[in-house]
């Protein structure tokens, strides 16, 4: 054994001669390899639960598991799940004109409870969430700013919810039921509001703008706009964006800018906030991962969750098991299906893109392929 230690001990010090410029640790990211076994089983939020505390499954995509599981080896991670929105009831007596639709919209978003843990109020359209929200950082502060000093109280108004989030934040009295209301909460949640516009052919997610922060807003708002001209002009804008007619970046930047203003400008319709969404995972040691990277809106539910996922006790082997909520609906075929939930964590897991969305961008990643120079000779 001395002499075993002795060799290695050499070997180390000559590496630390020959190649001292470079570090003594391997990439801790490995992308595009799997565990030999990878198994999405469906299951209800209160069995993942027991089932993550007790590593019977590495990760869950669902809704959140009952309170309490983070506790030992289970973590979390947030994304973006949903958009809570004001809607004004032109009949209301509160909302005569445009000021007042303002004044009704300002007072229902002061309101809104903020201790809850899945809420964020932010009365603007494009969140931490989105790769653009710096492009409109200063214009989310002073939304924000308005909301802070409202013009009246929010006691008095009559309003609705649409959803479980929207009923949990909604201080004020609940409306009676006819239309006798003034301002309705609903909770719209980012999957719903984007499975018209998806497009998964082959493995292919296509349309990366289906992550812009502009998009989002015009299908959130663009139906409030009473002004015609503004409507067909917010059209314009988003077709541009879409299709890249641009000069310079600085030029797209404008153009979403201009694009959200202009869906903002009328307050029928309101963005009040955001609704998160929480994925879990164990990292318990055995039994439990690492490197787990996730997109910033879709969660697990993505290409860069499966291409990172790492078990700890097997780093090149071992057995994945992945929770999801519901059961699997959609033809699987590479063609037209695979389109639902499990249906999409499996072509994740199976197909090979060349390109998949960036997690954290609205861009794209290149998945075994690569844009490198030679250096010169």
């Amino acid at each position: 054994m001395k002499s075993l230690t002795g060799i290695v001990a050499t070997v180390g010090a000559l590496a630390a001669v020959v190649f001292s410029v470079h570090a003594g640790h391997e990439m801790p990211v490995y992308p595009s390899y799997y565990p030999q076994e990878i198994r999405i089983e469906p299951m209800a939020p209160a069995a993942a639960a027991e089932a993550l505390a007790k590593t019977r499954i590495q990760a869950y995509v669902g809704a959140m598991p009952p309170p309490g599981v983070e506790a030992k080896a289970v973590r979390a991670v947030d994304t973006l799940g949903a958009y809570l929105v004001v809607r004004i009831n032109p009949a209301s007596p509160s909302a005569k004109d445009a000021a007042g639709h303002c004044a009704t919209a300002a007072r229902a978003i002061a309101d809104l409870a903020v201790d809850d843990w899945e809420f964020r109020r932010l009365p603007y359209p494009v969140t931490p969430f989105h790769a653009d929200y710096f492009h409109h950082a200063d214009l989310a502060e002073a939304a924000n700013g308005r909301i802070r000093q409202p013009s009246g109280d929010a006691g008095g108004l009559k309003m609705r919810a649409q959803g479980a989030l929207a009923g949990r934040v909604l201080r004020a009295q609940p409306a009676p039921a006819a239309a006798d209301w003034d301002a309705a909460l609903a909770a719209i949640g980012l999957d719903r509001l984007l499975a018209p516009h998806r497009l998964d052919i082959n493995g292919w997610s296509g349309r990366a703008w289906l992550k812009h922060g502009g998009f989002h807003a015009y299908l959130l708002l663009a139906d409030g706009l009473a002004d015609a001209t503004a409507k067909e002009r917010a059209k314009a804008l988003l077709a541009r964006l879409k299709r890249d007619d641009h000069a310079s970046p600085e030029e797209r930047i404008n153009l979403e800018r201009e694009l959200v203003s202009l869906l903002t400008s009328d307050c029928r319709r309101v963005v009040a906030g955001y609704g998160i969404r929480r994925h879990y995972y164990t990292a318990e040691y055995s039994n439990g991962v690492e490197n787990v990277a996730y997109d910033s809106q879709a969660g697990f539910d993505s290409a860069i969750f499966m291409r990172t996922i790492k078990l700890k006790d097997f780093p090149w082997n071992g057995w994945l098991t992945v929770g999801v909520e519901g059961q699997p609906k959609a033809a699987w075929n590479p063609i037209g299906g695979f389109n639902d939930q499990a249906g999409r964590l499996i072509w994740h897991a199976l197909g090979d893109p060349a390109f998949f969305p960036e997690p954290y961008a609205d861009g794209w990643s290149m998945n075994r392929i690569g844009n490198v120079k030679r250096p010169p000779k």
